[in-house]
């Protein structure tokens, strides 16, 4: 079978999907990915997939361009004439779906987020619930990546049940991120948060958190990994986020690829975001044998067991994140140290990554069958 991978970003597809790419070549079918280019794009390539490009606004709402993307993905559809597509992220999935039913292509969806739709009511996000009952009428499965996201799905009434599924997140290969040989406190101790400099991401709450923690314990290191996103407005400035930096609230790493050294050079791993699908970071953390503080909220909740691997933190709250942080700050070493290994136990029972390839596996044979 030709199944064709559907995302916004050609770097999502490489950093979340390449294992799943590489188990559905080994059970013998064609992969075309179909994504904007960027510098990962020519690595899809090299990975063995066919590359196709789409230009595809990340950000806008402007309605006519919208319906020319149905369009832009129907011609693509059309020429790669894939059996089934696979698609993530909420444009694929509402108007990839479209133009994939315009297509007579079925779809398997994925809710991997649900970003400011549900977080912010106004008439965009009006829309986009309308545009989401419209399309998740077509697809044979939606997966979502969290019980409370599908929960919501079925209030709105946007999708039958009967087609839909939850994942474990994306997964986290177990096997590639493993924790160090041997357990070491960090001199100085370290907080590390991982994701865009968002609000939404509750970057402002770990800011503020840092300040209060350390004018308790000043030899408390916080730091932030991540990339700036100005547009909108969603991304916090960058002159505004880097005069934090320069008082010395946070250290900034900015961004990596080998994001799992950096994680391995940290004590606790924090991320006070207001809603997620399963944030993939904090599968790394859980793999990699780290605590966890997150947020009280859809998917951030479903890592952490509170008091077990790390602990929940009230949303848009500074003063409780910071009172979770010296909490575990103050752990003695064997009560961190047995933290982590059951972070790494929670990773390795609940989130392999393994688990979402054989959903993947299951439906796209199903498909194959019909396809026959």
């Amino acid at each position: 079978m030709r199944i064709a991978i559907v995302i916004n970003t050609s770097w999502n597809i490489y950093n979340f999907r390449l294992n799943l790419i590489k188990a559905l070549q080994a059970a013998g079918h064609e992969v075309v990915a179909i994504a904007p280019p960027d510098a990962y794009s020519p690595r899809l390539e090299a990975a063995g997939c066919r590359y196709v490009p789409i230009l595809m606004e990340n950000k806008g709402t402007n309605p006519v361009q919208d319906m020319l993307l149905i369009k832009r993905f129907y011609a693509v559809y059309r020429q790669v004439q894939p059996d089934v597509i696979l698609q993530y992220t909420i444009k694929p999935n509402i108007y990839g779906t479209l133009a994939a039913r315009l297509a007579g292509i079925p779809t398997v969806n994925n809710v991997s987020g649900l970003g400011t739709v549900f977080i912010v009511r106004n008439l965009v996000s009006k829309v986009a619930l309308s545009l989401y009952r419209l399309a998740f009428r077509f697809p044979v499965k939606v997966f979502f990546q969290n019980p409370d996201d599908r929960e919501l799905f079925f209030h709105y009434k946007l999708v039958k049940s009967s087609i839909t599924d939850v994942l474990p997140g994306s997964g986290i290969n177990t096997r590639q991120f493993v924790p160090a040989p041997v357990f070491t406190r960090q001199q100085p101790f370290t907080f590390l948060m991982i994701g865009r400099v968002l609000y939404e991401k509750g970057v402002v709450e770990f800011v503020e958190a840092s300040k209060l923690l350390k004018q308790k314990y000043p030899e408390v290191r916080c730091q932030l990994l991540g990339s700036f996103d100005e547009a909108g407005n969603v991304g916090i400035k960058k002159t505004t986020f880097m005069a934090w930096v320069n008082e010395g609230a946070i250290a900034y790493l900015g961004t990596s690829e080998d994001v799992a050294s950096c994680i391995l050079k940290t004590d606790c791993v924090v991320l006070p975001s207001y809603r997620e699908g399963t944030p993939k970071t904090l599968l790394e953390a859980a793999a990699l044998g780290k605590p966890i503080i997150t947020t009280n909220v859809p998917g951030c909740k479903e890592t952490v067991i509170d008091g077990q691997n790390g602990l929940l933190c009230e949303a848009r709250n500074a003063t409780d994140l910071a009172a979770k942080m010296e909490q575990i700050y103050l752990l003695p070493d064997q009560e961190l140290k047995r933290m982590g290994a059951a972070s790494r136990q929670l990773a390795v029972t609940k989130f392999d990554e393994q688990f979402v390839i054989d959903k993947y596996l299951t439906v796209v044979n199903s498909v194959a069958v019909k396809v026959r």
